[in-house]
């Protein structure tokens, strides 16, 4: 065996050591670790001839790049809808590494029934009936991939057509329509050969992201009599300001025109989680398919995600993987034919981890608390002559700009800038409704009441301060 390689498989139990107070370290100060980080330019490194060893690298990641790594676990993080780690889900990732299973489904490890059993406890979080089968896959992106593929197969059996046998040849463009798509659905489209030029925006109620109904049934109604096939993507959680469509009536159109209903939950199917909350998400369980973020509002580490399905023979017909090294297992648990990658991370230890740890009312509580917090610095911002505030704090989002005659993209760039150079906290930029805005999710689950007025003293003095 190579020396330096050796070296370090004999000296593991004190490398690791040193690795848990680096990290029991790196987690105690999160609180006052700079939210964000502008680091400086790096300069290439070169392969070393000989090595060396873990210790000596681990040294020189200190001393290099440490300092730089961000506090996006941590409670002032508000730039994407994530989470942090939560307690039992470090442990469950540090275990998914040690123990290093490739959970494809395969019949040498019980990772597979882990994977089931998880799927089984977010089902019952998440109110979703056993006629939805579930899968981990890498996040958001992926899930509404992922369900949007099986939404095109079964356009394609329609049809008369294998579509993942035979491709699309032949078929008519395929129409996906939404009221406020995620820059992911429009990913995925081009990714699935549909194209991004083939989802159409449907209009949206007055001052809302919510898609309005009437104008969705008409659109549907024109396709309906052209013959032309659709697929529909409904939002539980817009990204901006946490708007939800009427789940409902988006499954009594697709029921009716014979419509495959994707819904993207990604953060905003938390809300059933909690009672206060539920109505926002009523009819998520009659989708076809269902998009759950769990390095979200889950809080496990990246990367992490699901996507149920009430249709896992078409998503395997989609995702099949044969060859003669394969076991050919048509059960559920194997993953290899139900998703896009072979190899796959053992994402659902850490979500099983936190979720038996933490239970219903444990994520009942975090959902609530920053649904809180951000409902007081939502007032905050209504009531300050500085900022406006767009849209009503539905959840945990919250969108709004400067209280200028008119905020440029300019101005925001510039005042974020400022924002992230005073380290108290992160946020992002974005547009709604051509209104330069400002977006900010609270979903860390150390986030608390008591961080509310240091946030808004850093927003606050980020407005005058100069950070040249």
């Amino acid at each position: 065996m190579y020396e330096r390689l050796l070296d370090d498989h004999q000296r593991i139990q004190q490398i690791l050591a040193s690795v848990l107070d680096d990290s029991v370290h790196f987690l105690s100060t999160l609180g006052s670790r700079p939210a964000g980080c502008v680091p400086p330019a790096t300069i290439a490194e070169t392969l070393p001839q000989a090595g060396i060893g873990a210790t000596a690298t681990l040294d020189l990641f200190r001393s290099k790049y440490a300092d730089w790594m961000s506090g996006a676990a941590g409670p002032h993080y508000f730039g994407l809808v994530t989470g942090g780690a939560t307690p039992a889900s470090i442990v469950g990732d540090w275990l998914t590494t040690i123990y290093d299973q490739n959970a494809t489904g395969s019949n040498d490890s019980i990772a597979s029934q882990i994977e089931l059993v998880a799927i089984g406890l977010l089902r019952e979080l998440f109110g979703l009936s056993e006629a939805h089968a579930g899968v981990f896959v890498s996040g958001a992106t992926m899930a509404n991939f992922v369900g949007l593929a099986t939404g095109r197969q079964w356009l394609g059996h329609r049809r008369g057509v294998d579509i993942a046998q035979s491709g699309l040849s032949g078929l008519p463009p395929i129409r996906v329509l939404c009221g406020t798509p995620h820059s992911s659905v429009y990913k995925a489209c081009a990714m699935l050969g549909i194209g991004r030029d083939c989802l159409e925006r449907i209009a949206t109620l007055p001052n809302r992201e919510a898609v309005d109904v009437a104008s969705l049934r008409k659109r549907l109604v024109e396709l309906s009599d052209s013959g032309q096939p659709c697929l529909v993507v409904g939002n539980a959680g817009t990204v901006n300001s946490v708007d939800y469509d009427d789940l409902n009536a988006l499954a009594d159109l697709c029921h009716k025109f014979e419509v495959w209903l994707h819904v993207d939950a990604a953060f905003g199917g938390f809300a059933a989680c909690v009672p206060e909350k539920q109505s926002l998400v009523a009819g998520i369980d009659r989708a076809d398919s269902i998009t759950i973020d769990a390095h979200k509002w889950l809080n496990v580490p990246y990367d992490s995600a699901m996507v149920f399905t009430r249709h896992l023979q078409l998503q395997r017909e989609v995702f099949q993987n044969s060859a003669a090294y394969l076991e050919a297992d048509p059960t559920p648990t194997n993953f290899v034919n139900l998703t896009p990658e072979n190899s796959r991370r053992f994402r659902a230890l850490p979500a099983w981890f936190t979720l038996m740890a933490y239970g219903r009312e444990g994520y009942r509580e975090v959902v609530m608390r920053n649904c809180k917090i951000a409902e007081e610095i939502g007032e905050l911002l209504q009531s300050s002559d500085r900022f406006q505030l767009l849209a009503p704090v539905r959840m945990n989002g919250i969108v709004f700009t400067l209280a200028v005659d008119t905020a440029t993209h300019s101005s925001v760039q510039e005042y974020l800038h400022r924002v992230q150079f005073g380290g108290v906290l992160y946020m992002t930029p974005t547009e709604y409704f051509a209104v330069p805005a400002i977006r900010l999710s609270v979903t860390n689950w150390r986030t608390t009441q008591q961080d509310v007025s240091k946030v808004w003293s850093g927003m606050l003095s980020a407005l005058d301060s100069d950070s040249t």
